[in-house]
């Protein structure tokens, strides 16, 4: 590529970057007489331009990021179509790929084990209880399930749900509202967010990891709410990084807070025999409120669970609308997580390879020269480029060489932090890690 290419292309990144941020800076406010272009309906009637979805800033957003390939001529590397099971390795048109996308960290996805549980449990219940729990009635394997879960976290109880985004949309909106604060890690998860908006309550953010500037903030605040809820997150997504918690469980006594810990990506990945973050920490079950994980990760199946006191179970199991209202969690799912949930704790081997694997492409690349920010070298470590242009092209790059990773980029990160982000699995191989590294080390170089 051409000097000359090379600026025509940061320009137009540059260009449609300032577009996108106009647009999502009007997404969040109100309408102003926008119009749309004009169109009819079947009988020739005009369509009133403000009842049109290509009128919508969100949609507005979408075409821009599409625009933004098309310009800059990369070939998206989104909604590539995996052909079988996808672990260390997956099939995407017929060719073998090292796969870094996807959360099967402990390889149980398909483990032939979990896989017979979640046959069995379709060959008794069928594929769904295709209603509530509380309307269609219970399916043994799910409270078994839930029991499990309770006896791995030391709590009373637990209650499982459809979906891990939506446990903690559901269960915070349930917990608080009007005259409540919650206040989370900058860096939370969408679906932490999201449930804080939607609950009521005053929302506020605390810089990442920084447990001195919550401590502060609390100090302030604290006496202007009845309750106050403090997320965090065992391991966090995006940077492979983990809070200290026990100085949040100081934070939590100090100034009576309840304290709620997202372990979607720390499950089965902390800890020596993978408990957690707290089996990590040294931390008692009961000093943290609200364990909520996920299924989908370590655990093989799709969902997400409450564990703590009984109290807020019970609660949970007959008022949280996303409990309540939404159908049960699929026996074939049950199964497959309760299976998962077994193998973990008789094979803590497949975290220590784990370990030993994040650690290994940690170490490797930062030997590289490669920009790995504050990864721990933990399941998730990104790689990271600083131009959404050169993480879109780097995935492009890696994928030709039968390396399947994908790229976060601008809107979803700053344009100063675009990456690549890479989920190591204990099936990970070294040789693939090493190979790995040095495609990226030359992708750098170059």
């Amino acid at each position: 590529m051409s000097v000359g290419e090379k600026i025509r292309q940061q320009l137009a990144a540059a260009a449609l970057k300032r577009q996108l941020e106009r647009v999502s800076n009007e997404a969040a406010q109100p309408s102003k007489g926008r119009v749309s272009p004009k169109a009819s309906g079947a009988d020739g009637a005009p369509f009133d331009p403000r009842a049109r979805f290509e009128a919508m800033p969100l949609y507005q957003q979408v075409k821009l990021m599409k625009e933004m390939g098309e310009t800059l001529r990369v070939q998206s590397p989104f909604f590539r179509v995996h052909e079988g099971m996808a672990g260390a390795t997956t099939t995407i048109g017929a060719r073998e790929y090292i796969n870094y996308a996807n959360y099967n960290y402990l390889g149980l996805a398909s483990d032939p084990a979990v896989m017979a549980a979640a046959q069995g449990a379709i060959t008794r219940y069928g594929t769904s209880v295709s209603a509530s729990r509380m309307v269609a009635g219970e399916r043994p394997v799910q409270r078994e399930l839930e029991r499990a879960l309770a006896d791995f976290y030391e709590t009373d109880d637990c209650v499982a749900f459809v979906s891990g985004h939506a446990t903690n949309v559901t269960v915070i909106g349930a917990l608080f509202g009007h005259g409540d604060l919650i206040v989370h890690d900058a860096l939370a998860h969408n679906s932490i967010v999201q449930g804080a908006q939607l609950s009521g309550a005053k929302r506020l953010a605390f810089a990442h990891n920084d447990w001195q500037e919550l401590d502060s903030l609390l100090a302030r605040a604290r006496h202007e709410y009845r309750n106050v809820l403090v997320v965090i997150e065992g391991l966090y997504s995006m940077d492979g990084d983990y809070p200290e918690l026990e100085r949040f469980v100081e934070i939590r006594r100090r100034h009576g807070v309840f304290l709620m810990v997202d372990e979607a990506h720390s499950l089965g990945v902390l800890g020596e025999t993978g408990r957690g973050i707290r089996e990590h920490a040294g931390v008692a079950p009961q000093d943290v409120d609200l364990w909520m994980g996920t299924m989908s990760k370590t655990l093989a199946g799709c969902g997400g669970f409450i564990a703590g006191c009984q109290p807020l179970v019970d609660m949970l199991r007959h008022l949280a609308p996303g409990f309540l209202y939404s159908v049960g969690l699929a026996p074939t799912l049950a199964a497959a997580s309760l299976a998962a949930l077994e193998r973990l704790r008789a094979e803590p081997q497949r975290v220590a390879s784990l370990k030993a694997r994040g650690h290994q492409f940690l170490q490797e690349a930062r030997a590289a020269g490669l920009d790995t920010g504050t990864s721990a070298g933990y399941a998730v470590v990104p790689v990271i480029t600083r131009s959404s242009l050169k993480a879109a092209q780097w995935a492009n790059a890696l994928f030709d060489e039968g390396i399947n990773v994908q790229p976060i980029f601008y809107p979803a990160v700053e344009e100063r932090a675009a990456r690549l982000r890479f989920f190591i699995c204990s099936t990970h191989e070294p040789e693939q890690i090493t190979r790995t590294v040095a495609a990226l080390a030359r992708l750098a170089k170059a």
